[in-house]
């Protein structure tokens, strides 16, 4: 099993979702972030005034699958958050273990 961790530009979560839907993903969890990379951040004015804002919003997709699908998971997560520009994101693949689901003591994949 492996775990994907993609960090995306907000408006790109519900196309990211549904293409991951349409491929079989059935679970996932998603979290508000901020952050930074080679952007790093950009000025805006309020009220007259120039501010940097360092950190820029994000979301982070967390989904654990099957070993099989993990290229048309990632396949699906470029293609639906790909705007061509800078700050779209990336996605991290690491090895899970082991998985347990609490309501009903399974174990392994059964459990994802």
């Amino acid at each position: 099993m492996k775990r994907l961790e993609a960090v995306i530009k907000p408006f790109k979560l519900d196309e990211v979702r549904e293409a991951l839907s349409e491929i079989g993903v059935n679970g996932l969890t998603v979290t508000e972030v901020k952050g930074f990379g080679r952007q790093k951040g950009h000025t805006e004015l309020y009220r007259g005034a120039e501010y940097v804002v360092d950190f820029l919003p994000k979301i982070k997709i967390e989904l654990v699958i099957a070993d099989d699908m993990v290229e048309s998971a990632m396949d699906a997560i470029v293609k639906a958050a790909r705007t061509g520009k800078i700050g779209d994101g990336k996605i991290f693949v690491t090895s899970v273990e082991q998985v347990i689901r609490i309501r009903t003591g399974e174990t392994g994949e059964a459990a994802v």
